[in-house]
Order: C-alpha cells, then structure tokens, then sequence
C-alpha cells in the first residue's frame, strides 16, 4: 500500500530569509515498499555539578539486580525506572590530587569526568586533558549530521581566565574537549542554540534580526516552502510536519518572553540575558532544544551541565536562597543536607522531563527515547568531603545495544568510569577505540 503521495530525500530542507528547517523524519522518506531503516543511535553526557548527597542512600538503591526500589533522589524518574542502569562502585581517579597539588577538587573532578584524564594545574593557556568521550562519538557520528555535536550548559560558558586554586575556568564551565589542548564552550544562550539550529549558514545577521524585530517567527519566513511540502506528503506526514512546527515555534515565544524580561529586570547570578530566570523553566527550554537537535538529526551527540562545578546557583523556587556549592559543604548540618537534597532531587526531575520529551518525540517506528543512551551523573560523589570514588551515575537506554532497564549494578572498588565509557562507544557501535583515558578495559552491562 502506497503511504504517501511522493518521496522526498532524506535531507530535504525548508528555506527563506535567515531561516533553515531541517524536517523530522516522515514517511515519505523511505521508499513505500521498502524495509524499515535503522535508526540511528543518539548519545547525550549530562552533568550535574557539586556532587550528589548520598551519606543515608538518597541516591543509591540498597541492593543490586532487578529487585530494588527508588530512592529518594530517584523518585522523580519513576516512570523510567524500565529503561534505567543505576551504576555504583566506578571512580574518578584522576580528579585526585598530584604532586603536592593544593585545592582543585572540583575542576579536575569535572575535567575527568568524560575524559578520563589528570587536568593539568595552570590558569594559562596550556590547558591540558584529554578528548572527551562526546568527541570520540562525534568524530564518527558527524559524518552523517550538519553539527558534530552540541555543548549546552546553563552557567557560565568561559574557557579562559582563572577561577580557582590555579585551574583555568575551562577546567570548571565544560565538560568537552575535542582534544587533550581544546575545550569547547558549553552555550548557555537560548537563542544562540536556536539560531545555530535553525539559522540558514552564511546569511546575513541582520535579516534574521529584522524577522524578531517585525514580532515575526522565523516560522513565516519558510511558509511558502511548508505549502508546497504539504503538497507532496501524506496526512500523517502532514501532522508530523505540523506538530513539529508548533514546537519551534513554542521554543520561540518562550526565548522571546525570555529576552523580554532581561530587557527590565536583573537576571538572577549565573543566568546570562535572554535565558528564563526560573532555573526549570530555563533547563526545559534547553531541553526543548535538544529534542528539536535530535528530531532533525541536526547532531547525535550532546553534552550538557546543569552548571558548572562550584556552582553558586541558588533555588528560590524550593523555598530558600542558599546557593548550591555551600550547601554541599554541609559539614554535618541537616538543613543543609536536606537543601542538597532537595536542590538534587530537582535536577532528577528536569531529567525525567528531557526523557519524557524524548519518548513522546516519534523517530521511525519508536521514539527518540527509544534510540538514544543517556548518561547522568557528576565528577564528584561526596562534595563535601571532596570524593571521587563510588559516583552516583545513571544510564538511560531504550534498548540500544541490547543493554536492560530496570537493573541496579555495582562494580569492584577502583574500576575507572572510563570504563563505562569505553562501554558505551561500544553499544553505540563506534569502532576502533581501544583505550579512552585511564581505562582499564570494558564492563559488563546487564543485557536482555
């Protein structure tokens, strides 16, 4: 049965002035009578700064295998505890401390985190790690996609200066190296990351500044272009177009309330111009975003920091004003435990929203979700104390690579996180990477 009226090239994009729209997948891209594709595989490396508080399990189940209930830290991702790998017992060895090195916990804690490397102390531009596991991925999943990668964060994005004990801020505001001399800058501007998605390469500024002065979407700029596609499709292609089209142009009027408020009111510390000041609504924009990277298979490959390490950020929304990175140096004090806590327990949440954005985002005959390998966690385990061992990590995969949900695993003491990794690249089916920074070989993931 023929499902669509004709078909278009995979590739097919919507034009105007200062506007171009990749398209998600539809229908009418695979020939009718021909056998489903394979779709590809996303990975995204999100980070959490300050650790994860765990001194009374909040985050940690109290036994392995399939049989293990939600802490409290986890609670929020409840609906997907099915597609969830809760990982104990890996380190960041190379976030220790050598030769006498003085302080700097928390930039080499978040340096090693995707790289598996020792940051070397300096504040100048000898900068020195490793390339990341992202980049790895990007190297070969770029082949096929207009961005290599996508670096977002919701800090500051500097990568040159000093902020701390001798380590240059690249070392604190990303967690992505190309190579072992280059940080990337995690983007912290909504509409930076809109216009790098959507903006038509090579075109004029000012044209796409006229669009957003005229109160007009870019959305107007390719309506004959959407016309005649309609024209060419079927009716469940045309939904899938119309659907995808309501998103973006939901992302823009949230970027543009955005940046209407940061032309009358201060935005809060960390926030830059144009970004929500309420830190969910901003985490869901960028979410957003990402899910709209991913659908048009703009880029595979997306790192991400809640912020960076040292964070100062506070969470008025949870009812107190005590900034992040305090609060972890809890020293004992219950009401700061339980601020950490909390500030923890939203940042799990923000997760389970991107995850369900994900899964409710069709991507051939599954979901986004259904297709992508996810990695959360954080360069520290107890940040008060300033630990690396046992980290509290988190993957979510729908099934890519064989690997089952559902499970709780813990690992012999002193097995690297690069490890994991290296284990990833391999259930993304990334060839030829032997070694990535101090690992020591491949674990052993629970598979169906």
């Amino acid at each position: 049965m023929v499902l669509f009226k004709k078909s278009i090239p995979r590739r097919t994009v919507l034009r105007g002035m200062g506007a171009t729209l990749a398209l998600p997948v539809l229908d009418a891209m695979t020939p009718a009578f021909g056998a489903a594709t394979t779709r590809p595989i996303r990975l995204a490396f999100m980070q959490t700064p300050n650790g994860i508080f765990n001194l009374r399990n909040e985050w940690t189940p109290k036994s392995v295998g399939g049989d293990w209930e939600l802490t409290r830290t986890l609670e929020p991702l409840a609906a997907f505890k099915d597609r969830m790998v809760v990982i104990s017992g890996l380190d960041n060895q190379q976030a220790a401390g050598l030769n006498g090195e003085v302080g700097g916990d928390h930039p080499r804690a978040c340096t090693a985190w995707l790289t598996g490397t020792h940051a070397k102390m300096t504040s100048g531009a000898d900068l020195r790690a490793g390339i990341s596991v992202d980049q790895i991925a990007a190297k070969e999943f770029g082949k096929h996609t207009q961005l290599a990668s996508l670096e977002i964060g919701l800090e500051a994005s500097e990568v040159v200066g000093a902020c701390e004990s001798a380590y240059g801020c690249a070392y604190y505001n990303t967690i992505s190296w190309r190579n072992e001399t280059t940080p990337l800058p995690m983007e912290n501007r909504p509409r930076a990351i809109f216009e790098r998605l959507f903006g038509e390469a090579g075109t004029d500024p000012k044209a796409r500044l006229a669009l957003r002065r005229e109160d007009r979407s870019i959305l107007d700029a390719i309506n004959s272009d959407v016309k005649g596609l309609r024209l060419k499709v079927g009716g469940t292609d045309r939904g899938k177009i119309d659907q995808y089209l309501e998103a973006i142009r939901d992302v823009e009027r949230r970027i543009e309330l955005a940046e209407k408020q940061g032309d009358h009111e201060l935005p809060i510390v960390g926030s830059p111009v144009g970004a929500p000041e309420v830190f969910s609504d901003y985490f869901k924009l960028m979410a957003d975003l990402m899910v709209l990277a991913w659908q048009t298979d703009m880029t595979r490959v997306i790192t991400f920091q809640m912020g960076h390490e040292m964070s100062g950020r506070a969470y008025p929304e949870l009812g107190f004003g005590d900034a992040h990175h305090p609060c972890t140096h809890h020293q004992g004090d219950p009401v700061k435990q339980e601020k950490t806590t909390k500030i923890n327990g939203l940042h799990t949440k923000m997760l389970s929203y991107y995850l369900s954005q994900l899964r409710a985002t069709s991507d051939g005959d599954g979901s986004l979700l259904d297709h992508s390998m996810i990695l959360y966690g954080a360069g520290l385990s107890d940040a008060n104390l300033h630990l690396y061992t046992d980290l509290s990590l988190l993957l979510v995969a729908g099934g890519v690579g064989g690997i089952k949900g559902g499970q709780h695993v813990r690992y012999p003491n002193r097995t690297p996180m690069a490890n994991l990794l290296l284990t990833m690249l391999d259930k993304a089916n990334v060839p030829h990477v032997d070694k990535l920074g101090d690992s020591t070989g491949r674990l052993e993931l629970p598979t169906t």
